[in-house]
């Protein structure tokens, strides 16, 4: 199996602030991506992004992806071997038209790149939303769209629900980011463990200057973005599935985080403020569902991919019937 380690993720997720190169994509013209099976490059104009398809029916369900990972994460590959497991793609595309695509420097693991062109890098979500926005419209892959967020994925997500309301009907976070997430963690911990913290990321954090073309995401700026984002347009009361980590946070650091974090450092209190960040997003919408993968760290879609399978497809259901999304009081099976 070929998958970057789960900490390198959460590394990213939590990266220190870096300057933001601003990118404008422009729509190209001819359709590709309308019905069928499809995978291959998108000309959004200048450049092309890769996307695949699978399935039929609407509302579509676009899967973005956690920072660093490609459109694989969501399939077969990125599952342990023999799991028995239905790929998070695979089960959406059996009800509805479901497509994901590729960030530009995302990988799966250090052997397979993006398949999309690179651009110059840091980058922030406000330039990935305008990326998705124009290879929706490149593709011509039809809306309306139920947006299925991972991690820095819920950040991107939420931000393009902000900016094209019209075109958003449902959204499932999974595990997903929260814009104040970096100063709650900081207000939680004491100034010594919050330093220690700082050094174990710039210790984890993979060598930029080695491997430019790598996903970078400057996080300040695009935490302020999504802020500015959902204060001018609050989500509507659409109908939303928060899924949220079971395991704690130090369960899935590596062995090399002890040389550099005190043993008694406190991931309690990253776990405290997570759940009470998870909260917060459940509260976005009056009749939003929030459920807890009790088998799972942050990656939900590789150990339970069934939960998120099922809340794609209650969220689709809700889109598609809208006067029984209130009838169901709970989400999915744990």
């Amino acid at each position: 199996m070929r998958r970057i380690p789960v900490i390198a993720l959460i590394v990213l997720l939590l990266a220190l602030p870096i300057p933001a190169v601003a990118q404008v994509a422009t729509p190209a013209a001819s359709p590709v991506a309308t019905t069928g099976d499809f995978s291959g490059l998108v000309d959004i104009g200048g450049r092309s992004l890769y996307l695949e398809c699978r399935g039929e029916g609407s509302p579509t369900v676009i899967l973005e992806a956690g920072a660093g990972n490609d459109a694989d994460i969501w399939d077969a590959i990125a599952l342990p071997p023999d799991s028995g497991e239905t790929a998070v793609m695979r089960g959406v595309a059996a009800f509805t038209r479901v497509c994901a695509y590729d960030r530009p420097g995302t990988i799966l693991d250090l052997d397979q790149r993006s398949r999309s062109d690179p651009v110059p890098m840091p980058r922030t979500t406000a330039d990935v939303v305008a990326d998705l926005n124009a290879l929706l419209d490149a593709a011509g892959v039809p809306g309306p769209y139920v947006l299925v967020g991972h991690s820095l994925g819920g950040i991107i997500v939420r931000q393009y629900a902000a900016a094209y309301p019209e075109e958003v009907a449902g959204l499932v976070l999974v595990d997903a980011s929260h814009e104040q997430q970096n100063a709650r963690f900081e207000a939680a911990l004491s100034p010594e463990d919050w330093a220690a913290y700082q050094r174990y990321l710039e210790q984890a954090m993979p060598n930029r200057a080695d491997d430019p073309e790598l996903e970078q995401i400057d996080f300040a700026a695009s935490f302020t973005q999504l802020r500015e984002a959902a204060a001018a347009h609050p989500l509507p009361p659409l109908p939303l599935v928060v899924l949220t980590r079971g395991r704690p946070w130090g369960a899935e650091g590596p062995p090399e985080a002890e040389a550099v974090l005190p043993q008694d450092f406190p991931w309690d209190a990253f776990d405290t403020v997570w759940q009470e960040l998870q909260d917060e997003l459940a509260a976005l919408t009056p009749e939003a569902r929030h459920v807890v993968a009790a088998k799972s760290g942050h990656y939900i879609q590789l150990e339970q991919p069934e939960l998120v399978i099922e809340a794609i497809r209650q969220v689709v259901e809700g889109v598609r019937h809208p006067d029984t999304w209130s009838d169901l009081s709970s989400c999915c099976v744990e």
